[in-house]
C-alpha cells in the first residue's frame, strides 16, 4: 500500500513539472506542377482545366474561395487537340457547365465526334514553353440490359441494373447512383470485369420509396482512367499533410512535369422513378 501512494505521487509529480513542448516539423520543399484535367465527351464542345497544385499549408481564404480558385488557374497555354486530319484549338476562357457544375478554363466551340477507338492527341504549351502531351481514344458505350425494382414486406425498393460485359477483352466501369438529382450522389465507384463472365449486375439496399427518382449511370473506362480516378481515391484516404503522399497514376507527360488525365468518356443514363 505505501509504495502504491508512493507510485502515485511520483506520477502526480511528473504530471505538475510540465511535459508540454512544442516540436518544430521541416516540411520538404514542395514544387507546384500543372495539373490538367480533359475529358472528351461525345457531343459536347472540346474544353480543358488547367491548373496548379498547391502546397496543403498554402493560405485559402474562406470568405472568397473563387479568388483562391483563380489563382490556381493556369492562363495563357496554347492548347491543341488532334484527331484523323484535324487540329481543334481550344482559346483561353473560363467557362461554367451550369449542368454538371464544373469548371473549365480552355474550350473550343466544336463539338467532339463520337469516333470510337480513334486517337485523339493532345498538346499544350504553357506560358514558360513547357510542355504537356498525351493520347486517348473513345470506347464504345455500354447499354443496360435491364433495370429491376424489388420490393420487400415493408414496401421499400432496391434497384438492380444490369449490363452485358463484351467477351474477349478486359473492361473497366464506373457506377454513380444519384437521388433525385444530379446534385446528389449516394452511390459512386469503379470495377473491372474479372468478378463475372457476361453480365454484371450493380445492386441497392431496400431504401427507397415509391416516387422516389433514381438516376443510374455507367461510364465504360479506359484503364488509364480506371487507374488515375482510383489513384485519385486512395491518396484522398491516406489521411493527413503528416502522411507520405500517395503516387498518381498520370496519363499526361512532358517537361511540363504535369499531372492529371485526357480520356475519352463515353456513358449511358437512365432516370428511373420507383413505382407504386
Amino acid at each position: 500500500m505505501r509504495n502504491l501512494i508512493l507510485l502515485l505521487l511520483a506520477l502526480l509529480g511528473l504530471l505538475s513539472c510540465g511535459l508540454e513542448k512544442e516540436i518544430e516539423i521541416k516540411l520538404p520543399e514542395y514544387e507546384s506542377q500543372p495539373v490538367l484535367e480533359c475529358y472528351l465527351e461525345p457531343g459536347q464542345p472540346f474544353r480543358l482545366l488547367l491548373t496548379k497544385s498547391a502546397f496543403f499549408f498554402d493560405p485559402f481564404t474562406l470568405d472568397n474561395p473563387l479568388e483562391t480558385f483563380s489563382q490556381l488557374l493556369l492562363s495563357e497555354a496554347e492548347v491543341q487537340i488532334k484527331y484523323l486530319d484535324r487540329t481543334i484549338v481550344l482559346p483561353n476562357r473560363l467557362i461554367l457547365d451550369p449542368l454538371s457544375g464544373k469548371v473549365y478554363n480552355y474550350q473550343s466551340e466544336e463539338k467532339v465526334p463520337n469516333l470510337l477507338n480513334t486517337q485523339f492527341e493532345l498538346y499544350v504549351e504553357l506560358k514558360d514553353g513547357t510542355i504537356i502531351e498525351s493520347s486517348t481514344f473513345l470506347l464504345e458505350k455500354i447499354p443496360f440490359d435491364s433495370i429491376v425494382v424489388e420490393k420487400n414486406n415493408q414496401n421499400k425498393a432496391r434497384v438492380l441494373t444490369y449490363f452485358s460485359d463484351p467477351p474477349g477483352e478486359k473492361n473497366y466501369y464506373r457506377r454513380m447512383l444519384h437521388f433525385g438529382s444530379l446534385d446528389s450522389l449516394i452511390q459512386d465507384f469503379t470495377t473491372d470485369d474479372s468478378f463475372a463472365d457476361n453480365q454484371l449486375v450493380f445492386g441497392t439496399s431496400f431504401d427507397y420509396a415509391p416516387g422516389d427518382t433514381l438516376i443510374n449511370t455507367l461510364f465504360h473506362m479506359t484503364k488509364e482512367y480506371f487507374d488515375y480516378y482510383n489513384s485519385i481515391v486512395n491518396s484522398s484516404n491516406l489521411g493527413g499533410p503528416f502522411i507520405q503522399p500517395g503516387e498518381l497514376t498520370v496519363n499526361v507527360f512532358g517537361s511540363a512535369n504535369p499531372l492529371g488525365i485526357f480520356t475519352g468518356l463515353n456513358f449511358v443514363r437512365d432516370t428511373l422513378i420507383v413505382p407504386e
